[in-house]
């Protein structure tokens, strides 16, 4: 009885083995691994209405130089120095909600109006993930050690690059740009309406 179910694993084994063998000789893998999305689908949990005019978007690129060592130790045992690029956007905006009573003026004879903006305002830093990577890497031989055993981490080059990024917008021309640009956008849309619009 045992003799003959060892015969019937052998012979099932050979039968397995020779259908491999045949279809790697056609080309096609029997274990081809596959991929099944049991994933439900998105869901909208809610709808924020939005009243601000999004009015020019900068494009920053920095570069961090991140130096982290041990004091007395040599680098070449223990430290790490990363160089960082990090890239990404800044929208500046105005929130039309803001607008007062007194901040729109209209001529008594409805030809004229006189506006007041509100101060252009600057979004959080989007950072394309797609364009922010690290460029070159000094590392000690713990470092090398710890890396191979975990991947390092890259959270703390984001969070840095977006300070440096929301510091450039706050020093660049971009809240000037937003103004501008919304200025015009009123004029050309009361202009249409026959009302010519000037800026207090």
């Amino acid at each position: 009885m045992i003799k003959r179910t060892l015969i019937l694993i052998v012979g099932a084994i050979v039968l397995v083995l020779a259908a491999v063998g045949v279809a790697n000789v056609a080309g096609v893998s029997p274990f081809q691994s596959q991929r099944t999305d049991r994933s439900q689908p998105a869901l909208l949990k809610s709808i924020k209405d939005v009243s601000q005019y999004h009015a020019a978007v900068g494009n920053f690129e920095t570069v961090l130089d991140i130096d982290h060592n041990v004091a007395g130790v040599p680098a070449l045992i223990s430290g790490r120095r990363t160089l960082f690029v990090a890239a990404g956007t800044v929208n500046a905006y105005i929130d039309l909600s803001g607008f007062a009573d007194d901040d729109l003026v209209l001529s008594a004879d409805g030809k004229s109006m006189t506006v007041r903006l509100p101060e252009a305002q600057l979004d959080k830093p989007n950072l394309d993930h797609d364009r922010s990577y690290v460029f070159s890497q000094d590392r000690g031989i713990m470092e090398r050690i710890a890396d191979a055993i975990e991947a390092p981490q890259q959270a703390e080059y984001f969070k840095l690059a977006e300070t440096k990024l929301t510091s450039a917008a706050e020093e660049s021309q971009l809240r000037k740009q937003a103004s501008e640009n919304t200025k015009s956008m009123l004029t050309g849309m009361f202009s249409s309406a026959g009302i010519q619009v000037s800026f207090s």
